[in-house]
């Protein structure tokens, strides 16, 4: 009887770190997607406009289900109108703005170059926590963010001299993502106690698709709905495989594993990005690529070490 717990215990952790897993390589699938789907001459008002629509129904059930979870009987404190309000406040910072610089930028860089930049969020947290409440920041911590930029740095630098401007308007683009996700992580804190995470993604998700969906039908006429059917096809799979189910995966490994555990075995996420990239688009693998991403997961892994590495849903974007 005694060996049961432990062994039940063990069970639980190798879930865990199969479910993190999973959904940190279907995060990083993201990015080959659209890089695919860019191919076939498809913007990205229309790409992210078919992304979220058709997770739309997925993000409402994920809601849902996170509420029917917690029953009658939960001591959780109703939304009010004002809470509504900045639920769809961060919705639009978090899923709606972030997305979408990032999908622009994705038009201009490689997807490795992409995921390395994301995967800066964790930084961008810390900071966003010492400056707007004055959380401490550790010099180990600073030292652990200045490899991890040092990396982007080696990797951009490289990309900058083969692809020239493009690159760094693209770069731009993609960190202005990783920014507002980051502040919508740090402005969350008081819904995911309301909502619980799950629900909080879900309820957050579907206000972005919303904004996705308002923003398709004001810029483009309903002609540009006529898409090639590989869009369509690659749309659905980035809407299921690499976004909801992803979110879903990664939240139940939290359960699991607890967030710090959750966020370092993502951390497989950009090794995936950049064999896939090799595999699906032919992106170069060069040492310089190799080098920058040792260095970036070296930094975020101390960096996310110690401050525990919670997140809401797994990645920006």
């Amino acid at each position: 009887m005694s060996s049961a717990k432990p062994l039940a215990s063990a069970e639980a952790r190798s879930r865990g770190l199969l479910l993190a897993a999973a959904g940190a390589v279907g995060f990083s699938g993201k990015a080959i997607i659209v890089k695919l789907a860019y191919r076939h001459g498809v913007d990205a008002v229309t790409l992210l406009f078919y992304r979220m629509a058709l997770a739309l129904p997925l993000f409402l059930f994920m809601a849902g289900w996170a509420a029917r979870r917690e029953g009658a009987g939960s001591k959780r404190a109703p939304l009010s109108r004002g809470d509504a309000l900045k639920l769809m406040g961060l919705g639009f910072i978090g899923y709606y703005l972030s997305s979408f610089l990032d999908f622009l930028g994705l038009q201009y860089v490689s997807a490795s170059l992409e995921r390395l930049i994301l995967y800066l969020n964790p930084t961008l947290v810390l900071l966003l926590g010492a400056l707007l409440y004055g959380k401490p920041v550790r010099a180990r911590q600073l030292a652990a963010m200045a490899v991890s930029y040092a990396g982007v740095a080696l990797v951009f630098g490289r990309e900058l001299s083969v692809s020239g401007a493009h690159t760094l308007w693209g770069a731009g683009l993609i960190f202005l993502s990783t920014i507002t996700y980051a502040f919508y992580m740090t402005a969350s804190d008081e819904f995911v106690q309301k909502l619980g995470a799950l629900r909080l993604v879900g309820l957050a998700s579907s206000a972005a698709s919303l904004c996705c969906i308002v923003q398709f039908f004001a810029l483009r006429p309903l002609a540009a709905l006529a898409v090639p059917g590989p869009v369509l096809w690659l749309s659905l799979i980035n809407a299921t495989l690499c976004t909801a189910l992803p979110m879903l995966l990664v939240m139940m490994a939290i359960e699991r594993i607890g967030p710090a555990l959750t966020a370092q075995t993502g951390m497989i996420g950009p090794l995936a990005t950049i064999a896939m990239g090799v595999i699906w688009l032919d992106e170069p693998f060069t040492p310089w690529l190799l080098a920058g991403t040792a260095l970036v997961l070296a930094g975020i892994y101390l960096v996310t070490r110690p401050a525990g590495g919670a997140t809401t849903s797994g990645e920006p974007g």
